[in-house]
C-alpha cells in the first residue's frame, strides 16, 4: 500500500505509536488499512514488541500468539475482583523466558480488539502488573489496540454472562476496567482503501451507523437478485451467516463436478493446535472447483492474495493451477507454510524475537463457493454472493457488505431491511465519544515532549533504592544481637544521600517541565541536553563519592542463616540498582536520546533477572585476623556436627568476632569474652584455644601479659615448642603418618598440621601432590588468577566448597 505514505491518521498512529508512550486505540471502517499498519509496525518499530490475538487464527494471520497462550489465562470467565488474589486465574506459573519478555517488552499490540471481552482485557492488565509495576495500567506497557468496534463483537456466553454483569456494563474491551484507567489516544483511520465508489461508500456507512436511508436502502436492493446463479467462471462467493450452511454449499458444488477428486495433507511439525489451523488438514480439491487463496504470495511476484478468488485448471500431486477471472495467466499453486510462534529473547542481545513452535504446510487454497461472514473478515472480493437473512449479532451485515470492492460486484439473495442491520447502541454511543476528540500534531508534540521527559525523569529517580536500604536496616534493628559488622552506617549514609537526591532530581523533573521551550522536543534542545549532561555529571559523582563506597563498605557476619540470606538479597538488589544507574550514565553521559536508554533499559531488565550464584557469609572487614576468624568457624561447625548441635550453640557469632580481636590463649581470657560462660569454657575452651595459639604461633604474635601463672608457664611450652613444631609434624609424616594421625597424636588441627607440611613445599622436603590431589591443584592453578580477591577468605568465597582453605593457600604460595 504505498499510497498509506500520503495518509494523515495512519502516520498520526504511527508516531504516537512510536514517540510516546500513550495507549492508542487504533479503529477505522473496513479497508482502512489497520492489518497494513500491523504489520508495518511488526516489523520496523525499534520498540520491543509483542503481539497478540484473541484467537488461533487471528494469531496466526497477524504473526503473533493469542492472547490466552502468551498470559496464560483462563477461558472462562475472570472476575476482576481476584486480580491481584492469588486465585487460580492469576497464580499460574510462568517461565523465565515469558517473565523476562513481560518485563523488558515496550510495547503490545493486541489485534482484533472488538473481540476482546472486558474481563479478558482485565486480565492482561493484571498479569503485567503482577510481573512489572503495580501501580501503572497495564504494568507501564504501551498497548495499541486494533481493530473496528462495527464488525465482530466478542463471543459471550449467556452463564458467562451472569457471572460478569455484576463488574461491567457489556462485554466489550472498552467496559473493561484497564481501558477506562487507561484512558487511551483514539486514532480513526478515515482513507477507504477496499471501495473507490462514493455511493457504495455512503451506504456503507449509513448501514455501519444503523441510520440506512431510504435512499441508500433503493441503491443497495438494486442488487438483490434471488435467483441469481452466477456462471461457471464469474467467480463469485457466497458469504452464509453461518457455518454449517456454507459447508453444505461447498461439499454440494464440489460433488457435482465430474473428474477425479484429489486431497492434499497438511504437513505440521512441532506444536501447532488443532483450533488454529489455517486450512483443512485434508484439503479436497477436483478440476473446475472454485477456490479463494486464503494467505499471500510468499513469492517475489506476488501473483495471488489473501481473498482472491479463481478455479481450478488442473491437479497434480504437489501443486495445483488456478485461473482467476482477470488474470490472463494461471497460477501454479504449490504448498506455503503458517508458523506457530513464541517470543523469545536472544542471550546475546537480549533482544524479544519469535521463535518457531511449529508449522503448518498446506495448499493456500479453500473452496470457495461460499464462506461464512466470520471467516471474511479481514478479505476482500471482487463479487460477492451475500445472503444476511439470517443475521444474528452485531456487525455480521456490516462485515459482509464491506468485503466488496464495489456494487457491481456484489449480489444479494434477500434485501437488506433494518431488521438484517443488528448495531449494538453502546458501541455506536462508544463510537461517538471516543471520536470527538481526535489528536493533532498539537497532541501528539505535547505526548512526545511528555514522553521523553517522563524517561529523563525516570533516569535520574532514585527512589528504587530505598527499599532494599530500609529492609537492610529493618532487618537489623529486630536482630541487632545476631548481628556484627559495619552495617548500619553505610546504609544510613546511603538512606541519605539517596533522601537527597530523591528532592534534587525532583526539582530538575520540574525545571525541565518549566524552563524549556514546549514547542521543541527534549531530543533536540541543546539548552535542555546541556543541562542534561551536567545532571549526568552530577549524579555520576553522587555515586562515585559516597554510595558506591558506602556499598563497598558494607559488611557484617551473623549466625543467623536466615537473616543472612535476607541481607545478601537485598544487598544483591543494591549492587544491582547501582551497577544498573552507571549503565545509563554512561550510555547516555554525551545526551539524551530516546532509543539509546530504551535499549539500555531493556537489558537492565536482564541484569536484574540474574540471581547470585551462590549466597555467602561474609567475613566482617574489621577482623584483621581474618585466617583466625575462618579457622574457628570451621572448628565451630566440626564440634556442632559431631556433637548434632547448631553451630551457635558452640559460641556465637560476636563472641567469635572479639575472640578475633583478643586473642585469648587462657581460659581466663576466654571467659572474659561476652557470651563464653563457664560452661562453654569448659566443654570447648581447650579446642579455641588450641587454634588461637597455633595461629598465634604461625604468625609469631606473641600472648597477652595478663595472664595467670598456669598460663605463663603454658606460654613458655608454646614458646620452646614454636622451635620445632612444624619438624615434628614433618618427621610424623616422613614415619608414614597421615595428617588426621599426626593431628591426634600432637593434639593439634588438621589444617595446622596440613600448614606444618606446606611450609617445607619450597625445599623439595614436600610435594604438592602429597597434600593436595593432582585434580584440585590443576583446578586451582586455573581458577584463582581469575579471581580477582582482599584475602584469603574473600578467594574461599569465590571458589567451590570443595577446596580447603589449605589447599588455597597452599595453591596461592606456589603461584607466587
Amino acid at each position: 500500500m504505498a499510497d498509506v505514505v500520503d495518509n494523515v491518521e495512519l502516520d498520526l498512529a504511527w508516531q504516537y505509536v512510536t514517540e510516546t508512550n500513550k495507549l492508542v486505540f487504533v479503529t477505522g471502517k473496513a479497508g482502512t488499512g489497520k492489518t497494513t499498519f500491523l504489520h508495518k509496525l511488526k516489523n520496523n518499530t525499534l520498540k520491543r514488541t509483542v503481539v497478540v490475538a484473541p484467537t488461533g487464527v487471528a494469531a496466526i494471520n497477524a504473526k503473533g500468539v493469542t492472547i490466552h497462550s502468551f498470559f496464560q489465562l483462563p477461558f472462562g470467565p475472570i472476575v476482576p475482583n481476584n486480580h491481584n488474589q492469588s486465585s487460580h486465574s492469576f497464580n499460574r506459573k510462568f517461565g523465565k523466558t515469558k517473565i523476562n519478555i513481560i518485563k523488558s517488552m515496550d510495547l503490545l499490540i493486541i489485534d482484533e480488539i472488538s473481540m476482546v471481552r472486558a474481563d479478558l482485557l482485565d486480565g492482561i492488565d493484571a498479569t503485567l502488573r503482577r510481573f512489572r509495576n503495580k501501580q501503572k495500567i497495564f504494568g507501564g506497557v504501551q498497548v495499541v489496540m486494533i481493530g473496528d468496534l462495527q464488525q465482530l463483537a466478542p463471543v459471550m456466553k449467556e452463564q458467562e454472562w451472569e457471572v460478569l454483569k455484576t463488574y461491567y456494563r457489556n462485554g466489550y474491551f472498552f467496559s473493561s476496567r484497564a481501558y477506562q484507567e487507561a484512558n487511551p489516544v483514539v486514532i480513526e483511520l478515515k482513507h477507504i482503501y477496499r471501495q473507490k465508489d462514493p455511493n457504495f461508500i455512503k451506504v456503507l456507512n449509513e448501514i455501519r451507523t444503523n441510520t440506512l436511508s431510504e435512499e441508500s436502502a433503493s441503491i443497495l436492493n438494486k442488487r438483490y437478485k434471488p435467483d441469481f446463479v452466477p456462471a461457471t467462471n464469474d467467480g463469485f462467493i457466497q458469504l452464509a451467516t453461518h457455518n454449517k450452511l456454507a459447508k453444505l454449499t461447498n461439499s454440494k458444488e464440489l460433488d457435482s463436478l465430474n473428474g477425479e477428486e484429489h486431497i492434499y495433507n497438511a504437513e505440521i511439525t512441532g506444536k501447532f493446535p488443532e483450533h488454529a489451523y489455517p486450512n483443512a488438514l485434508a484439503l479436497r480439491l477436483k478440476v473446475g472447483a472454485q477456490v479463494m487463496f486464503i494467505k499471500n504470495d510468499s513469492a517475489t511476484d506476488k501473483r495471488f492474495f489473501n481473498g482472491k478468488i479463481g478455479k481450478v485448471m488442473a491437479l497434480d500431486e504437489s501443486e495445483v493451477v488456478v485461473r482467476c477471472p482477470d488474470d490472463d495467466f494461471n497460477i501454479i499453486t504449490k504448498a506455503e507454510t503458517w508458523d506457530n510462534i513464541t517470543y523469545s529473547v536472544n542471550k546475546e542481545t537480549k533482544a524479544i524475537e519469535e521463535t518457531k513452535l511449529g508449522s503448518f504446510t498446506q495448499i493456500p487454497l479453500r473452496l470457495a463457493w461460499a464462506i461464512t461472514i466470520h471467516k471474511s473478515q479481514g478479505l476482500t472480493f471482487e463479487k460477492a454472493i451475500i445472503d444476511v437473512e439470517g443475521a444474528f449479532a452485531h456487525g455480521q451485515t456490516y462485515v459482509a457488505l464491506s468485503r466488496c470492492k464495489s456494487l457491481a460486484g456484489l449480489v444479494l439473495k434477500s434485501k437488506i431491511t433494518p431488521n438484517q442491520i443488528i448495531n449494538d447502541s453502546q458501541v455506536v454511543d462508544f463510537n461517538e465519544s471516543a471520536y470527538k476528540n481526535q489528536p493533532d500534531a498539537d497532541t501528539l508534540m505535547a505526548a512526545q515532549r511528555e514522553f521523553q521527559l517522563d524517561l529523563i525523569s525516570e533516569i535520574f529517580n532514585f527512589y528504587h533504592f530505598l527499599y532494599p536500604v530500609n529492609r537492610i536496616l529493618d532487618a537489623y534493628y529486630k536482630h541487632k544481637a545476631s548481628i556484627a559488622g559495619n552495617l548500619e552506617a553505610p546504609m544510613g549514609e546511603i538512606k541519605e544521600r539517596v533522601t537527597n537526591l530523591l528532592k534534587v532530581s525532583n526539582r530538575f523533573s520540574l525545571q525541565l517541565r518549566q524552563d524549556f521551550d514546549a514547542a521543541t522536543l527534549p531530543e533536540v534542545n541543546s539548552k535542555l541536553q546541556e543541562r542534561f549532561v551536567k545532571g549526568i555529571a552530577y549524579y555520576k559523582t553522587e555515586l562515585d563519592s559516597f554510595i558506591k563506597p558506602a556499598v563497598t563498605a558494607f559488611n557484617f557476619t551473623t549466625d543467623n542463616k536466615t537473616i543472612e540470606t535476607e541481607l545478601l538479597k537485598h544487598l544483591h538488589s543494591l549492587e544491582l540498582l547501582l551497577e544498573i544507574k552507571y549503565i545509563y550514565f554512561g550510555g547516555l553521559s554525551n545526551g539524551f536520546k530516546t532509543k539509546t536508554y530504551l535499549d539500555l533499559r531493556a537489558k537492565a531488565v536482564f541484569m536484574k533477572a540474574e540471581k547470585p550464584k551462590k549466597l555467602k557469609a561474609m567475613v566482617v572487614d574489621g577482623t584483621i585476623n581474618v585466617e583466625l576468624f575462618e579457622l574457628l568457624r570451621v572448628l565451630r561447625n566440626d564440634i556442632a556436627q559431631d556433637n548434632d548441635l547448631v553451630h551457635y550453640q558452640i559460641f556465637t557469632q560476636k563472641a567469635l568476632y572479639a575472640i578475633c580481636e583478643t586473642l585469648p590463649t587462657s581460659k581466663q581470657a576466654l571467659l572474659a569474652i561476652p557470651g563464653m560462660g563457664k560452661v562453654r569454657v569448659e566443654k570447648y575452651g581447650a579446642a579455641i584455644l588450641e587454634v588461637v595459639r597455633e595461629f598465634c604461633r604461625e604468625n609469631d604474635i606473641s600472648f597477652s601479659d595478663k595472664q595467670t601463672t598456669d598460663d605463663l608457664e603454658h606460654s613458655a611450652t608454646l614458646k620452646k615448642e614454636k622451635i620445632d613444631t612444624k619438624t615434628q609434624s614433618l618427621n610424623l609424616y616422613k614415619s608414614g603418618k597421615t595428617i588426621a594421625e599426626i593431628a591426634a597424636i600432637r593434639a593439634l588441627n588438621e589444617n595446622t598440621i596440613f600448614g606444618h607440611l606446606a611450609s617445607f613445599i619450597s625445599a623439595g622436603l614436600v610435594k604438592p601432590t602429597d597434600l593436595i590431589s593432582e585434580t584440585h591443584l590443576k583446578e586451582l592453578q586455573e581458577l584463582i588468577p581469575k579471581h580477582p580477591f582482599e584475602n584469603l577468605s574473600d578467594l574461599k568465597h569465590q571458589l567451590d566448597d570443595k577446596f580447603s582453605y589449605g589447599e588455597i593457600r597452599l595453591v596461592l604460595e606456589l603461584l607466587q
